[in-house]
């Protein structure tokens, strides 16, 4: 019986984190550029004077 390869496991797990943090991560960055944008476009006493 062959023995399990632990670091090419663990290798594998921290890539798949790190995939997921980075995911994560843009997604937070593409919900922050969104927000600002609409908030600024519909805030109050936007009229001129």
């Amino acid at each position: 019986m062959a023995k399990p390869n632990f670091q090419f496991q663990k290798r594998q797990k921290e890539l798949e984190r790190k995939k997921k943090m980075e995911e994560k991560q843009q997604r937070k960055l593409a919900k922050k550029d969104r927000l600002p944008g609409s908030i600024e476009s519909t805030s109050p006493g936007g009229e001129t004077e």
